[in-house]
């Protein structure tokens, strides 16, 4: 039987209530708990998410202006999220495409020079200076199919290692799966960012206030203003750099004009990469027997086209939007191109220019700290 009537003793013993800070912490360390878990569950996918980030926030000043003008609705986010997949596949297929087709002319080309040797060119004859020294060097290293095998040997070329490379080629399989579904991924957060937007900004700015004070909002929007800064001073001023080296490797000649055009816009969205590959394009004009003062001409215009955009266009677009210094600004390019590969191009400058800010703000006296958040 079950007893009906408890002791004064038992019904006298009450649990103490909860206090306020107590429930606080539990709650901070369960969302933290949840924080953890969820970083966790997407780190393999973190990277996409990001760069649906930076393609979100690079394109919002232009989709809300689109947005004004033509009305909210679903087609929209579609509409940004399809043409920008094209832009960044169309160059992507084009490029593979003439890559392959330009493959088996590069490998017969490579089996007669193993066969026959490397004709000497005629720009050499026409050296005002050394042209004898250069054709004696030419004719003991290069003329003779025996003498190309000695130099591939020399620095580490090894073509009976072909199958080998071709199943290291093989084993390249899965991660090119795994990279084509980040992409998918990179542009399904786009596209959710896009149609969401103005819910998502309102929720980060209530949420900013709440852990951060009016400061959190101005450390965001310096971050948003440094990833501007890097889209338009390496996409945009790299696609320029690119665009107009293309004209010269046409006008001069170049061998693919087009497809070194395009390459040297990826290259040249980091700085000083672009001279490598204005570089490269000249020394394969001169190899395939390219007019020598073509090859010259085309590396004074890179020359004078990178020097401006690296030295005048570039700082001006990243640092003058966030007022960094040029030199924290190529810091976290760098830094953030070694840690974060190419998404360390964008992510990079913004951790910098935050830390810029809050320099800023740590540094100054409490009376000025005001006035440089209302200056941000």
């Amino acid at each position: 039987m079950t007893d009906k009537h408890p002791s004064p003793e038992r019904s006298s013993i009450r649990l103490p209530t909860p206090s306020g800070t107590l429930q606080r912490r539990a709650r901070g360390f369960l969302a933290l708990f949840f924080i953890l878990a969820g970083l966790i569950t997407l780190r393999n996918f973190i990277p996409a998410l990001m760069w649906g980030g930076v393609f979100a926030i690079a394109l919002w000043p232009l989709y809300c202006r689109c947005e004004n003008r033509f009305g909210r609705s679903v087609w929209l986010p579609c509409i940004f999220t399809a043409v920008l997949a094209l832009i960044f596949m169309l160059p992507v297929t084009f490029i593979g495409y003439k890559v392959v087709d330009e493959l088996q002319n590069a490998l017969h080309w490579f089996n007669d020079i193993l066969h026959s040797g490397l004709a000497e060119p005629q720009w050499i004859n026409h050296l005002p200076i050394g042209a004898a020294q250069a054709h004696k060097l030419w004719q003991a290293h290069l003329a003779q199919p025996q003498q190309i095998q000695e130099l591939l040997d020399s620095v580490g070329l090894n073509f009976s290692k072909g199958l080998s490379m071709t199943h290291q080629v093989g084993s390249q399989v899965a991660p090119l799966v795994h990279r084509v579904i980040l992409f998918f991924f990179s542009f399904l957060t786009l596209f959710f960012l896009l149609k969401d937007g103005h819910s998502i900004k309102d929720k980060c700015l209530k949420s900013s206030h709440r852990l951060f004070g009016s400061q959190g909002e101005t450390l965001a929007r310096q971050i948003i203003a440094s990833i501007h800064g890097s889209v338009s001073g390496l996409v945009l001023v790299g696609l320029g750099e690119g665009f107009v080296m293309g004209i010269a490797y046409v006008l001069a000649g170049a061998p693919q004009p087009i497809i070194f055009g395009l390459g040297t816009a990826i290259a040249a969205m980091v700085p000083m990469l672009g001279w490598i590959a204005v570089t490269i394009v000249v020394l394969l004009m001169i190899a395939t027997k390219s007019s020598m003062l073509a090859a010259i001409a085309v590396w004074i215009v890179g020359a004078i086209v990178l020097f401006v955009a690296d030295h005048f266009i570039r700082p001006f677009l990243i640092g003058g939007t966030t007022k960094v210094p040029f030199l924290w600004v190529l810091l976290g390019i760098f830094g953030g191109a070694e840690t974060w590969h190419l998404l360390g191009l964008f992510v990079g400058p913004a951790i910098m220019a935050a830390l810029h800010l809050l320099w800023d703000i740590w540094t100054e006296s409490p009376t000025s700290k005001n006035n440089i958040v209302k200056e941000k």
